[in-house]
């Protein structure tokens, strides 16, 4: 788990990446110094890849009104001065941009995270594979016609260039969760005639096109990351199978360096087996499959859990939450623990008094 790893040109010091949070408590779309503490504090952790909660790339993508955005040039700088930071710390600044589309405009979790509206600080208008809402007395979108399917598309190429000129290192797509790839993805959110539904080749379409026009902005030379949910545990949804099957094609295709394999989020009746480290295999599934790098996530909280996942080829990087929220220091008590003599501290650090 210590060791560098490498892709492309951007070399991490080892291979624990934080996992993409959202905050709910940027304004305007805007990171403040909530966010610049927070993500610094993982990068003076220790931590190899530091990714940004979901960034959008349209004020009608944001999860709820207090989400973080990419549409414009201040956006653009208050996200420099965290990339900068993080960067200074020796770890990659890394950003995940999205779109939410059918599960946008809700409160924030400790508000229920229900749907708002307008009179709440919320917006209409919002678009989605198909006109379903995500559960019942959710906001009902609009089924994406092709102009709007290019409008977007063009944000988030605009986003992606914004994202580079910040000076981030490494770039998440975000098509998990339910929002709007995933809701492309998986037939139980897309029940569209036309080129982009249908078949799993149509299906799958909004996302390769997603990865063409953010590779017309960011360099040859940076990785370009995947989050997908790997099953909606669901029956008759997006599964596992279909998650192998693309990743074959994305391997071909040679503009995904690395699939991050979360789970579940599109369909309320998912029935998820949770447990420390309940979506490692699917990880080791799509990596074992399809020949590409893979992050695992969930629940994985030890040291020796996470160095079991890395050791016996289970994924690539280990994608920490809920770990690396209570103690930014995880990484750095991790090598303690686990005696990893070649590790790299922070140079704040005496390796001989901490721990």
């Amino acid at each position: 788990m210590f060791r560098p790893i490498k892709f492309r040109s951007v070399e991490a010091r080892n291979r624990i990446m934080l996992s993409p949070m959202c905050q709910y408590s940027g304004q305007d779309g805007l990171s403040n110094d909530w966010h610049f503490v927070h993500l610094g504090a993982r990068a003076a952790g220790g931590a190899g890849w530091v990714f940004t909660e979901a960034v959008h790339i349209e004020p009608k993508g944001r999860i709820t009104p207090h989400c973080l955005g990419l549409w414009n040039d201040e956006q653009r700088d208050r996200l420099a001065r965290i990339a900068g930071f993080v960067a200074a710390q020796g770890a990659v600044p890394g950003i995940q941009l999205g779109h939410a589309g059918r599960k946008a405009s809700v409160g924030r979790p400790w508000e229920g995270s229900r749907p708002l509206h307008l009179s709440e600080g919320g917006w209409d208008k919002l678009v989605s594979a198909s006109a379903l809402p995500y559960a019942s007395q959710w906001h009902v979108p609009e089924a994406m016609s092709e102009d709007q399917i290019a409008e977007s598309l063009a944000a988030l190429k605009a986003s992606t260039c914004r994202a580079r000129q910040a000076g981030f290192k490494a770039l998440e797509l975000h098509g998990a969760h339910g929002y709007l790839i995933h809701q492309f993805l998986s037939p139980l959110s897309n029940l569209r005639e036309d080129a982009y539904g249908g078949t799993f080749e149509n299906r799958i379409r909004f996302l390769l096109e997603s990865i063409a026009v953010v590779r017309e902005e960011w360099p040859n030379d940076l990785p370009l990351f995947l989050r997908l949910s790997c099953t909606d545990w669901v029956e008759g949804g997006w599964s596992l199978e279909d998650t192998v099957r693309l990743a074959v094609i994305l391997k071909s295709q040679g503009d995904v360096d690395l699939i991050d394999c979360s789970s579940g989020g599109n369909d309320p009746r998912q029935q998820i087996p949770i447990h420390p480290g309940y979506q490692i295999p699917l990880s080791q599934e799509v990596r074992g499959k399809a020949d590409i790098a893979t992050g695992a996530v969930g629940l994985i909280h030890s040291p020796d859990l996470a160095e079991s996942v890395i050791a016996n080829g289970q994924a690539d990087l280990v994608v920490l939450g809920r770990a690396l929220l209570s103690d930014p220091a995880w990484p750095l008590r991790a090598a303690a623990s686990l005696r990893a003599e070649n590790a790299e501290w922070p140079k704040q650090y005496e390796r001989s008094n901490i721990f």
